[in-house]
């Protein structure tokens, strides 16, 4: 009713009533943005952008404890605390002591999780290695004493988790790194190669080639190993074209997407709301490694904005079925490059807009 006597006013009065409603709507921002009381008060009476965010915050944190009690493939406590003490086994100096607040767990989690059918051997692997490099160098105090004595019950069956200085699934040494024969000039060319194509040959794109980039995205650093994330791929055009047509931005391309990558991140790893935002972080760090990996193996990528807009969020959710404890990060397109499309040139800031050194005082 609104926007139809809207749409029958003179152009001047439209200009009236938008210069108005700017006014008052900056008029509320001075007024609301004061402190985080009157913050949450404006959040709470005017606007509905964040509900989406707190529902599914307090779904992971529920899930996250449910899990608990029912392992699947992978524990985001063990991942986390494992990572926890690898970072106490490379300390400089190693103090005698250190976990001792939460090694019972650990190994609890550690032995739950040995006794679940699926569960990640990668990860089975990676906790018990760390976990007799730990009680190899640790001192005892009675409760390290008695994580001791439940991790060897827990760890005797299983004799591929004896020591073995050659394993790579415990902390190393800087020097056994890899080594690469890696330029600069290499890396900055590819990164000056990679750009956002929307336009694609009708080429069918290998999952195997998706895969492999998916694994190279893997290597990606995220707090406390955590990797809260995962990817939903698809190389059907047509299944492609109708995910990418729930995001904004894709209207005049859609409809020639031969593949698609959706970027979901997982809330579920986290008992606190304060970690709520690594799900953005960790897996845009991935999704760079991701495009980057495609772009050596023949393939471009276009990364597509998924702003918080509910109703895209819904269509999307209902699509691929989510739980309500993941959130869609963002898109990616995926195939071959048309030769003949165009790329967008998109300056880069450079260093002087980017770089302030801090100076003390």
């Amino acid at each position: 009713m609104i926007r139809s006597i809207l749409t029958r006013l003179p152009p001047g009065a439209k200009e009236v009533l938008r210069s108005g409603r700017d006014k008052v709507r900056l008029a509320m921002l001075r007024m609301f943005s004061v402190n985080g009381f009157l913050a949450s008060l404006y959040f709470t009476l005017f606007s509905r952008r964040f509900f989406g965010e707190h529902h599914a915050v307090l779904k992971g944190r529920l899930q996250y404890y449910q899990d608990l009690a029912a392992a699947g493939r992978s524990s985001p406590m063990l991942r986390r605390n494992i990572h926890r003490i690898e970072k106490g086994l490379v300390m400089q100096p190693r103090r005698p002591v250190f976990g001792e607040r939460f090694i019972g767990e650990t190994v609890g989690e550690f032995d739950r999780a040995m006794g679940t059918d699926g569960f990640s051997a990668d990860e089975l692997r990676w906790a018990g290695d760390v976990l007799q490099e730990y009680f190899s160098v640790v001192s005892d105090t009675p409760a390290i004493a008695e994580a001791r004595r439940a991790f060897s019950d827990a760890a005797e069956p299983t004799p591929e988790f004896a020591v073995d200085p050659m394993r790579k699934s415990k902390p190393y040494p800087r020097a056994q790194s890899p080594e690469t024969t890696l330029q600069f000039e290499d890396l900055h060319t590819l990164y000056r190669r990679r750009r956002s194509v929307r336009w694609y040959m009708e080429k069918q794109v290998p999952a195997e080639l998706i895969a492999q980039a998916i694994e190279a995205a893997a290597q990606a650093p995220s707090a406390c190993n955590r990797q809260p994330f995962r990817f939903i791929t698809t190389t059907d055009p047509k299944q492609a074209s109708r995910i990418a047509e729930c995001a904004g931005g894709t209207a005049g391309f859609s409809q020639q997407l031969p593949a698609i990558i959706v970027v979901v991140g997982d809330l579920s790893a986290y008992p606190l709301e304060r970690d709520r935002h690594l799900i953005y972080i960790d897996a845009a760090l991935a999704s760079m490694q991701l495009m980057l990996a495609a772009e050596t193996l023949g393939l471009s990528t276009c990364p597509i904005n998924w702003p918080d807009v509910a109703l895209a969020e819904q269509r999307i959710r209902d699509l691929l079925a989510l739980p309500a404890h993941e959130r869609v990060i963002m898109l990616i397109a995926i195939g071959y490059g048309d030769p003949k499309g165009g790329v967008p040139f998109s300056q880069k800031k450079q260093r002087d807009l980017l770089v302030k050194e801090f100076m003390s005082e």
